[in-house]
C-alpha cells in the first residue's frame, strides 16, 4: 500500500541533512541554493519565518532548477496555499491539524508534518504518512527518545530538527527509525552576511558526506 510520504522521500533521495534556513534577504536565496546544491544537499527548507520567505521560495523554484525547494514552519492551511503557489516541493509544519491533513491530501507537494506526542504519532499513521518531523527534537529528549519510538511506532519514521550539529547529528543518523534531519549550521549566519558561498558549499558537502544508519 503507497503511503503519503513516498512522495517525500522520493524528493530527499537519501539526502542524510535537509538545510532548514531562515533568509532575512531576498538577495541571498539564489546563490544560498546552488552553493548548498553544489555541496550535494538540493533539497532545502526555507522556512516562513522573514518577510521574504515566501519570495525566496518563489525565486528558488524559477532561478534554481537544480534544487528542490520546500517550505517549512507551515501552521494553517493559508500557510500551506501560499507555499504552494509559491512552487514548494514540499510542505513542512512543526505540528499537525485536521485542516493541514486534508488539505495535505489534495496537494502535488508533498508533505511532513510533525509529530511529537504518541498520539500524535497514530494520528499520522491513521491517514498513512510514514514519515513525520521531530521538532525540537533535542529539547523534546533527543536521540534516546527517538530509539524508544522505534518499537511501538514501528511503521513511522523521523527527520528530527533543532539543536542538531555536526557534533551530534551521526547519534542521530545511526537511528533505523531516522530518514534524515534537518539543521541550519550549513547556513551560518555570518556566512550569509558575507556572502561566502564556498564556505556554505564546503559545509554542505561534509553534511551530505554524513550517512544514515550508522
Amino acid at each position: 500500500m503507497a503511503s503519503r510520504s513516498d512522495v517525500l522521500v522520493k524528493l530527499l533521495a537519501g539526502q542524510p541533512v535537509v538545510p532548514v534556513l531562515k533568509i532575512d534577504r531576498l538577495e541571498d536565496a539564489v546563490p544560498l541554493a546552488r552553493a548548498l546544491a553544489a555541496g550535494g544537499l538540493p533539497a532545502i527548507e526555507i522556512t516562513l519565518r522573514t518577510r521574504v520567505a515566501l519570495e525566496a521560495i518563489r525565486k528558488v523554484a524559477k532561478e534554481v532548477p537544480e534544487a528542490t525547494v520546500g517550505a517549512g514552519t507551515i501552521l494553517n492551511v493559508r500557510d500551506f496555499e501560499n507555499v504552494e503557489r509559491a512552487g514548494a516541493r514540499f510542505v513542512v509544519s512543526p505540528g499537525q491539524t485536521p485542516d493541514l491533513l486534508k488539505r495535505a491530501a489534495t496537494s502535488d507537494a508533498a508533505f511532513l508534518p510533525g509529530a511529537i506526542t504518541p498520539a500524535e504519532m497514530m494520528t499520522l499513521l491513521e491517514h498513512d504518512y510514514t514519515v513525520a518531523k521531530f521538532f525540537p527534537a533535542e529539547q523534546a529528549g533527543g536521540v534516546p527518545f527517538i530509539k524508544s519510538l522505534a518499537s511501538p511506532f514501528a511503521g513511522l519514521s523521523f527527520c528530527p530538527t533543532g539543536g542538531i550539529s555536526m557534533k551530534n547529528a551521526g547519534d542521530y543518523l545511526a537511528q533505523p527509525n531516522i530518514v534524515c534531519i534537518g539543521g541550519s549550521w550549513v547556513a551560518p549566519d555570518d556566512a550569509l552576511a558575507a556572502g561566502d558561498w564556498a564556505r556554505v558549499t564546503k559545509l554542505a558537502a561534509e553534511a551530505a558526506a554524513l550517512r544514515a544508519k550508522g
